[in-house]
């Protein structure tokens, strides 16, 4: 039965990719851009979820085993995560699923993220994490604390995600569609409706998970950690329904990037992947710590309506918060002095050939960079390349999510109304937040199409 572990995770990580679901974005945008709308997709995955779960509980399919809270660890723990998720760019699933897209900076935080879990929970450092775990309060769950139906929960939560949900809709009515002109399968997936089918993989997902003798939900700290240990020691325990699941995962949203042009191998420059090892680290300290990530945490425990779920999605906000503070902040403008280019254009992107022999780069692959720089203020449009008659030219090609954003943000500032800004980027994440940045503040969208495997470039008019 544990295949059907396999199984959902293709399902799984198809679903991730495509919808380009990922909940460090979500809550990053709280505090980057001044948006709830990412973060009422996770509580409309939450909310079909805890029905699910709700409604399978109280009919005695499942029966949920919550730890008692540990407020300390959950606290440190989450915070932690929240701080790792933004060095590595990605939550734990995605990750994954970024890996699957080719980015060898998630590669590089997915291997320390599993090697830091491993060691947490049964190697050197399971110490600290007994520690922390000492102070235990004798509650579990929000409903049980209040003697309340579950069912209270429930409603108060669909109240809440529908009223968000309905102020978002009506905000985006009547903006213009972004055609690429793919085919189906290589659309984005709204990340609405994306949140609604990962709530019903996570129900169904349960119930197959239980019956193949693993009574718990969707989760990824542990089964990254069972891999790690399953590969150093051989331990076929290891290879259970949870290990299949990231491994499908990996799978699916492989297939799915692959399908819709979205698959090229990007290596990261020195700082991104240092970042990505600190950030790896501290994803899997502190999940270990707060019990969960944003999959196991922010998505199933929520969805139970336990202490653990909720404080932790909490204190991971925080993080995520402090992280981006600390370290989203734009780049320094290059200077206009001759120099070795530091980026690529885009037909150099997709060919793929050309790089600087400073770079030390191995050939016939692009730099993914999240380079960021001390809080100066540089002159923005010194990022940009004047291209005549108000049109400038932004390339990131090879930044992270967020920094395509984040420049083109601070370039956009400076421009005059009605001047144009050229942006070439290769995030796969930016085909969704630049048209949503734009469209929030009134600026047009002129051009948007595909410039090769994984890359696009959108010409955004501002707002006169």
């Amino acid at each position: 039965m544990i295949i059907t572990g396999l199984l959902t995770g293709i399902v799984f990580g198809a679903v991730l990719q495509r919808g380009r679901f990922c909940v460090t974005g979500m809550l990053r945008d709280i505090f980057l851009n001044k948006t709830w709308r990412g973060f009422t997709a996770l509580l409309i995955l939450i909310s079909v979820h805890a029905f699910g779960l709700t409604l399978l509980t109280g009919t005695a399919v499942l029966s949920p085993e919550i730890s008692d809270f540990k407020p300390v660890a959950v606290i440190v723990g989450g915070f932690i995560f929240g701080l790792g998720i933004i060095l590595s760019g990605g939550c734990a699933s995605g990750t994954w699923y970024r890996s699957a897209e080719g980015l060898v900076g998630s590669w590089i935080a997915l291997l320390f993220y599993g090697l830091s879990a491993a060691a947490m929970k049964s190697g050197p450092l399971s110490g600290a994490n007994d520690w922390f775990k000492q102070w235990s309060l004798p509650v579990t769950t929000i409903h049980g604390a209040l003697h309340i139906s579950p069912w209270i929960l429930v409603a108060v939560l669909w109240v809440v995600t529908f009223l968000l949900w309905r102020h978002y809709h009506a905000k985006d009515a009547g903006r213009p569609k972004v055609d690429l002109g793919q085919s189906w399968y290589a659309k984005p997936l709204n990340m609405n409706i994306a949140a609604v089918l990962v709530g019903i993989i996570g129900t169904v997902g349960f119930v197959l998970s239980a019956n193949a003798g693993r009574n718990g939900g969707l989760g990824i700290t542990t089964p990254t950690a069972d891999i790690v240990r399953w590969t150093a020691i051989g331990d076929s325990a290891r290879m259970n329904w949870g290990t299949l699941l990231v491994i499908g995962l990996l799978v699916g949203a492989f297939i799915a990037a692959k399908s819709a042009g979205e698959f090229r191998v990007r290596v990261p420059d020195a700082q991104t992947a240092t970042r990505a090892i600190w950030g790896g680290i501290m994803m899997g300290v502190g999940a270990s710590l707060a019990g969960g990530c944003t999959v196991g945490n922010g998505m199933v425990e929520t969805s139970l309506f336990s202490f653990q779920g909720w404080v932790s999605l909490f204190f991971m906000a925080l993080g995520v918060g402090a992280g981006a503070r600390l370290w989203l902040k734009p780049k320094n403008a290059q200077s206009r002095e001759p120099q070795q280019p530091q980026t690529y254009s885009t037909e150099d992107s997709v060919d793929n050939s050309v790089v600087s022999a400073e770079d030390k780069v191995l050939p016939s692959f692009a730099t993914a960079t999240g380079a960021v720089a001390l809080k100066t203020k540089p002159q923005a449009k010194d990022k940009a390349r004047a291209l005549g008659g108000g049109r400038y030219a932004l390339d990131t090609l090879g930044a992270v999510c967020p920094f395509p954003l984040i420049e083109a943000k601070q370039v956009m500032a400076e421009l005059e109304p009605g001047e144009a800004l050229v942006i070439d980027f290769d995030c796969t994440q930016a085909t969704e937040s630049i048209p949503q940045w734009a469209a929030d503040e009134g600026h047009e969208i002129r051009d948007f199409h595909r410039s090769g495997d994984a890359g696009w470039q959108v010409t955004v008019v501002k707002d006169g």
